[in-house]
């Protein structure tokens, strides 16, 4: 009798789409209770952080949550039991950047808020948000190790782990000062957000104790790292260069990437003003734009986005056995489905999104952004995966490139059309950049698998 196998892509794309779509929708309800707690000006504020945190995740954890996945996703293709070292080499290093980023933002929190934020009120979140990324690191790299053994439950756990215990505190925190009478400030969401990271590091880590990594007993990660081999041997050595060489390319490539969005994020209140708001109606209106209408777009890709992450491992695993008509396979059907999810989910968004925008936040400003940022769906979610697959073949620097261009074109509408057409200027900057995307993923996604195709032939031959 044969017994059916279950795929690992179906398996792990609907675990991680069923918590995907819980946390966001625990997100999105969270989001509609910060507006309406802390008003459009203080979800414009709170919003200023999003490039420090992406620029710290990338700094600390995101190169190495993808070279530990990829370096697992490897290792299991050529032996039965996966191993822990790619994970320990990447903890050693990715920690110990976190602490320092830690330290950086707590004590240089005055002149990062002034300076590069323009908005001294964000100091004291910034001091706060510190703390989660050393949080941020350890899980990020534990869930990369998950990733690579193709068991989607813990990272999936740990996400709305995160999501739930973020939702928790600030409502707890915020009634009990509305209880006492106290002025509510939007350093109740930033502290959320960081007791989120501390509890989903802690599943995480009791997650990978059963694999042999008690990572609380001391040496234990030395150990790990060094893979229990004797000083002579240079196997240690040879990891820490695969990984290193896999991670330093990306940390380098999402630093430039986020340096970019940072001045991007940063400019576009400042240009607001040069439209001819005050700073009162800048922050609000990026704070609609960011902190409601974004978050609603992104919602249906709870599902594009569990697909790319699990497809890293397997384009990987695959690309690394020679089997590129899997490779194709995957790649080909990937398309099919995110653009045709893209383009339902642009007719619903076109048509219900000032309906969304007026109901749910009350801002008839949310319903107009929500409404044109419909037509980027088709691209949006096609480029999520369209990213993963490229990574999986070792084109992360053609990803960047591309990256580079898109984001310049942004940042172009950002500098010569906000000044004079609004926001609406960089709505249009925003669906040419991701059409752009597309494209230019596409076309070299098919030139690597035609010339791939051509190899094989001339090999068989």
């Amino acid at each position: 009798m044969k017994t059916r196998t279950k795929h690992p892509l179906i398996v792990g794309t609907f675990i991680l789409t069923v918590t995907g779509i819980i946390s966001r929708l625990i997100g999105f309800l969270y989001r509609i209770y910060l507006s309406r707690l802390f008003g459009e000006e203080g979800m414009g504020i709170y919003q200023l952080l999003s490039p420090v945190l992406s620029l710290s995740f990338s700094l600390t954890a995101a190169g190495y949550q993808t070279a530990i996945s990829k370096l697992v996703a490897e290792q299991t293709a050529t032996r039965k039991r996966p191993s822990l070292r790619p994970l320990a080499a990447g903890l050693s290093i990715s920690l110990p950047l976190s602490l320092v980023c830690n330290a950086a933002l707590f004590f240089f929190a005055d002149f990062i808020s002034a300076n590069l934020l323009r908005e001294p009120r964000t100091a004291s979140m910034l001091r706060i948000l510190s703390f989660s990324v050393p949080f941020a690191a350890v899980h990020s790299c534990i869930n990369g190790y998950f990733y690579g053994i193709k068991k989607a439950g813990i990272p999936a756990g740990a996400q709305l782990l995160e999501q739930a215990t973020r939702v928790g505190c600030v409502y707890i925190v915020s009634a009990w000062f509305l209880a006492q009478g106290r002025a509510l400030s939007i350093n109740v969401a930033v502290l959320g957000l960081t007791v989120g990271e501390l509890f989903s590091m802690f599943l995480t880590i009791a997650a990978i104790s059963p694999y042999g990594f008690p990572l609380w007993k001391k040496g234990a990660l030395l150990r790990q790292a060094q893979g229990f081999l004797p000083p002579s041997s240079s196997s240690g050595q040879i990891l820490y260069g695969k990984l290193l060489a896999m991670a330093l390319p990306l940390t380098a490539n999402r630093i430039v990437l986020n340096f970019l969005q940072s001045i991007e994020s940063v400019s576009i209140p400042t240009q607001l003003k040069h439209y001819g708001y005050d700073t009162i109606t800048a922050l609000s209106v990026y704070g609609v734009f960011t902190g409601m209408a974004m978050p609603f777009i992104y919602f249906p890709n709870a599902l594009t986005g569990s697909v790319a992450v699990l497809l890293l491992p397997i384009i990987s695993e695959n690309y690394a056995l020679g089997n590129m008509d899997a490779v194709k396979k995957a790649t080909l059907r990937t398309i099919k489905y995110c653009g045709l999810m893209g383009i339902c989910c642009m007719g619903v968004f076109v048509s219900l999104g000032r309906w969304a925008g007026t109901t749910l936040f009350d801002s008839p400003l949310a319903g107009y952004f929500i409404t044109t940022l419909g037509f980027i769906c088709p691209f949006l979610y096609l480029d999520t995966t369209l990213s993963s697959i490229l990574q999986g073949l070792g084109l992360a620097g053609h990803i960047f490139v591309i990256n580079v261009l898109c984001l310049l074109v942004r940042l172009g509408f950002v500098f010569l059309a906000v000044p004079r057409f609004g926001i609406t200027g960089y709505l249009w900057g925003l669906l040419v950049s991701q059409l752009a995307l597309g494209i230019l993923y596409l076309g070299c996604l098919n030139r690597f698998l035609k010339k791939a195709h051509k190899s094989a032939r001339h090999f068989c031959n």
